[in-house]
């Protein structure tokens, strides 16, 4: 450069922080972000704590709660209860299942209403049952409006059930504190960029993409935890469990309430310090592992991206290896037929002019594409529980995903074995904690 002039310095200075400038542009836009080389951390004392919070059984008036403790309306006495499988703070099976619901709006109450029938009560007048909300919550009959509008038609409205119900499953805590590490902006980015990507082959003629999936906005930023992405930040996910499912209130979600019956407002149970130790506990979960596999294993590997598997379960994102999720909601059904009833969306009939769901509310049969790492060790599969091996889990795929199983249902025996195979591999921690009490996970202990 000392033979060239200061103007051409200088511009040579500008072209190559352009250039740079341009790269990492390109980075920023359509890169998965860079790996995260630390993972959660917390002080042992804490992480102690926290253990010894997630595996107590919780009982009314408990000595370590500040307010009522248990319930009064719950679904375990333990996180450990439902959290067990391939170690503490793996995922629960099916008779561990709690049942929410949604509450369609009506002519008397106009609000949109989600929550859970809790299997449990401390009281037996507030025990709630899929009857209990039936009763609280009737089928609007429906009426023939007779000479309406200026036609004189008859127009009939047809019954209208306000309450949907759907089994749900518990989900593995393990690797949830790398989870709560990506970025909002590395899912809106894979969002985004798929869409990119989509347009592009739409411009070549191709219309076989796969639907791109939305992520939810909720308080706090872009919803990872929970099947409907309903919360943002682990903490919040954790405060939630405890409120809901062993009704124990704290700083950040006052305790279920029961359906019907008395609700006073009381303490939260756990205070700030109590929560803090239970996410830290939960946090620095290991996260699970993907060993080595056979060749048939690799090969499957393969398998899983050439059928489309890996576009909706991204095995890297936002610099967390191995998480195979992208975060986004899709539906998993196909839809009704014309004319045919739609057993998960049914809204209210436009004659009673009542108002859906909030904009950004899933849908019933809308989901989370659920992290696929240690999936070999959480049968069984779907949010419900109910399919009962992965290859029953792919074959269910429907709706925005049914490409897919159709792409795997047309590959021959040995390839379809092979992406199973590849499956296997994903695995829970090998030191995941192991239950003090394995009897703790029973439900006769309730």
């Amino acid at each position: 450069m000392r033979n060239l002039s200061l103007a051409a310095q200088r511009k040579l200075i500008y072209l190559t922080a352009a250039g740079v400038a341009a790269v990492f542009g390109y980075w920023f836009l359509f890169s998965d972000g860079l790996p995260i080389l630390w993972g959660p951390t917390a002080r042992a004392s804490e992480i102690a704590e926290g253990r010894e919070l997630f595996e107590r059984e919780w009982a009314p008036n408990d000595p370590l709660a500040h307010g009522d403790g248990l319930g009064p309306v719950f679904n375990a006495k333990s996180c450990a209860t439902c959290h067990f499988q391939g170690g503490l703070g793996g995922g629960g099976n099916v008779e561990h299942n709690a049942m929410s619901f949604e509450i369609h709006s009506r002519p008397s109450d106009p609000t949109f209403r989600t929550g859970t029938v809790h299997n449990f009560s401390t009281n037996p007048s507030l025990r709630e049952t899929e009857r209990t909300l039936r009763t609280l919550f009737p089928v609007i009959k429906g009426r023939t409006i007779t000479n309406a509008g200026h036609c004189s038609t008859n127009i009939t409205i047809p019954d209208f059930d306000p309450v949907r119900t759907q089994p749900v499953q518990t989900t593995a805590l393990f690797g949830a504190g790398w989870v709560d590490l990506i970025s909002d902006r590395a899912i809106l980015r894979n969002e985004r960029n798929r869409g990119l990507r989509a347009a592009g082959r739409e411009m070549c003629l191709e219309f076989d993409n796969i639907p791109i999936g939305r992520a939810r906005r909720v308080s706090g930023g872009i919803g990872k935890f929970g099947w409907k992405a309903q919360f943002a930040t682990l903490e919040e996910f954790v405060a939630a469990a405890c409120a809901n499912e062993l009704g124990l209130g704290t700083p950040l979600t006052e305790q279920a309430k029961p359906l019907s019956g008395p609700s006073p407002s009381v303490e939260p149970d756990l205070d700030k310090k109590q929560l803090r130790a239970l996410v830290a506990f939960v946090k620095t979960l290991s996260k699970p592992v993907e060993v080595s596999g056979e060749p048939k294993a690799e090969h499957g590997k393969q398998v899983f991206h050439t059928t489309g598997c890996a576009v909706c379960h991204v095995p890297d994102m936002g610099g967390v290896k191995g998480v195979y999720s992208d975060f986004l909601l899709y539906t998993l059904e196909d839809p009704p037929p014309p004319g045919g009833r739609d057993e998960y969306n049914t809204a209210p009939p436009p004659e009673l002019q009542l108002p859906e769901r909030a904009e950004g509310e899933p849908k019933l049969n809308e989901w989370k594409t659920p992290p696929l790492w240690g999936v070999a060790d959480s049968a069984p599969y779907f949010h419900d529980g109910a399919s009962p091996t992965l290859k029953d889990a792919i074959l269910r795929h429907r709706g925005d995903a049914k490409s897919v199983s159709e792409k795997f249902k047309s590959l021959g025996t040995d390839e379809q074995n092979a992406l199973l195979a590849f499956l296997g591999t994903l695995k829970a921690p090998p030191d995941a904690p192991r239950l003090r009490d394995p009897s703790i996970t029973k439900l006769s202990r309730k």
